[in-house]
């Protein structure tokens, strides 16, 4: 296993959930501390308070991940008389960095919304509220015959040839290379100086732009060439619409009675608050974490019978109740769902590049409320 640190961890962190999808004035990133630093453990979770710090140094971690930003707007000061001024000195101290992933971990694919609605058992999933696309790219790479699958496995492994819901799309062509190696070459096939003629095949995938550098990196790191023949180009085609919320179907009708205990028991929370009439049939579904009260009136649009979300104002369950939208509000602490789901990413890609950096979720609950 490899040392790592901080930069290349959240390197491959932002390759799923990165800052730019992040919704405008959204405070992302690294918040505190620094991370070109060796990282060997760390700590994943919904809000940084004074347990989960605590927690981070019994731990032995060096970066926090965090859903919730500890710095969410401009500071004047920081003030280590004052409890955000102590928790940033405790964090500096112990040298624990903190890194956020808010929006960007929401609207991501597998990310908040995603894993809500598989919580929820929700099918055909789409978006809620679309916030942005990205366009696709076209990459064709010349290989001798003998290493054509390896590459072609790795570039899928890597992300491309994804098509709709099928992956591993690619399309193979045989022809011959020509190429003269200088005297500094060390070729794989050939001699210096010496002209080679080598039956090779052309590999195209398409893949997303955002899967750029991971693609390259796979396909350089798996061709057998010094030197790898390869195109890359933008198609005007766009593809991957990503955005906040997510709405599916249940597979039957259930009243909404009925329903909300589901998502009680499915999201694991003690209570949930209920905007409609209980005996209400429900089965489009729509769901966003954390607070959703802007929401409201896409939900109905998008055609929900009920829209699941959190922080609900009294005056916009009234315009709910008002527009015949059901809601289920099960809180805000529902996010809370991300840190077993960046733990099962993060975890896998460390195993499968190697690298010596061990996941953990929180096992502080930071939901402030309680019920009497």
């Amino acid at each position: 296993m490899k040392q790592t640190n901080g930069q290349h961890l959240i390197s491959i962190f932002e390759e799923w959930a990165p800052r730019s999808l992040a919704v405008e004035g959204d405070s992302v990133g690294l918040q505190i501390g620094r991370l070109d630093k060796l990282v060997t453990k760390v700590l994943v979770t919904l809000d940084v308070n004074d347990e989960v710090v605590d927690e981070a140094i019994e731990q032995g971690c060096q970066l926090i991940i965090a859903h919730h930003p500890p710095i969410y707007s401009k500071l004047k000061n920081i003030r280590t008389d004052m409890p955000q001024g102590r928790l940033f000195e405790k964090l500096i101290k112990h040298d624990i960095a903190v890194y956020a992933a808010h929006t960007n971990l929401d609207i991501a694919t597998g990310g908040v919304n995603d894993l809500l609605a598989e919580a929820l058992k929700l099918e055909n999933i789409s978006i809620l509220e679309p916030t942005t696309s990205e366009n696709l790219m076209k990459l064709e790479v010349f290989t001798p015959k003998e290493a054509t699958e390896t590459v072609r496995k790795a570039l899928a492994e890597a992300g491309a040839g994804n098509i709709g819901d099928y992956n591993s799309c690619s399309f193979t062509t045989s022809g011959e290379g020509r190429f003269k190696p200088e005297e500094s070459a060390e070729p794989y096939i050939g001699k210096p100086n010496e002209l080679a003629v080598v039956k090779e095949e052309k590999i195209e995938v398409v893949l997303p732009e955002s899967k750029k550098n991971k693609v390259l990196r796979a396909l350089l790191n798996n061709h057998p060439y010094e030197e790898p023949a390869y195109n890359l180009m933008s198609l005007d085609t766009q593809v991957n619409e990503m955005g906040l919320g997510r709405i599916g179907l249940l597979p039957k009708k259930v009243s909404l009675a009925d329903y909300a205990n589901t998502v009680k028991s499915l999201l694991n929370v003690p209570f949930v608050r209920v905007v409609g009439p209980l005996d209400k049939p429900i089965q489009k579904v729509a769901v966003l974490g954390g607070d959703g009260n802007k929401y409201i009136s896409i939900a109905k649009r998008a055609g929900a019978d009920v829209f699941i979300t959190g922080d609900l104002y009294f005056h916009i369950a009234q315009d709910a109740l008002a527009m015949g939208l059901a809601v289920i509000d099960p809180g805000h602490h529902i996010e809370q769902i991300m840190k077993i789901g960046v733990v099962k990413y993060m975890q896998a890609e460390c195993l499968n590049k190697k690298l010596d950096c061990e996941f953990i979720a929180s096992k502080i609950s930071t939901e402030p409320f309680k019920l009497i």
